[in-house]
């Protein structure tokens, strides 16, 4: 990767670029849990979805995250460093997301023992335009550093 840099709060790197939504709020519960659920699964990456409201009308434009919905990490060859949420799992978050009247503003996964920056690997199984992907480095079982990637496209 090349030198990320710092713009609206959110880190960039290279083939991530912030648009219009270029704020995540996570609450202080939600953010718990997800920093919980990569020491829980350490060594294994972690894996969920965020579900919230867009924030409009306001500069900047973002999203509210209001809930946390962990996942299992279904990858049978890597899960040490490698992610993947079952269909079944995937179809649950968004019946959730939809009987609360919220969205998928992104998804979350751990770095087991690596730095919370998006890997080539996850750059190139990222598919949801427009979402964030939080990362967060778990070092011998506890969560250092958490940082929020928004791809664009």
């Amino acid at each position: 990767m090349n030198a990320s840099k710092q713009q609206s709060g959110v880190t960039q790197t290279e083939g991530i670029r912030a648009a219009s939504r270029s704020v995540l709020r996570l609450t202080r519960s939600v953010l718990d849990d997800l920093r919980a659920h990569g020491e829980e699964t350490w060594p294994q990456e972690c894996c969920g979805a965020l579900l919230g409201r867009a924030i409009e009308g306001s500069a900047p434009e973002g999203w509210q995250v209001d809930l946390l919905m962990r996942a299992v990490n279904i990858r049978a060859d890597s899960p040490r460093n490698r992610y993947q949420i079952s269909g079944a799992d995937l179809a649950g978050i968004v019946l959730e997301a939809r009987n609360r009247g919220l969205e998928i503003a992104g998804f979350y996964h751990s770095h087991p023992d690596h730095p919370a920056q998006p890997s080539s690997t996850d750059l190139a199984e990222a598919y949801w335009l427009g979402c964030y992907y939080v990362i967060t480095e778990i070092t011998q079982g506890k969560a250092v550093q958490t940082n929020a990637f928004l791809l664009a496209g």
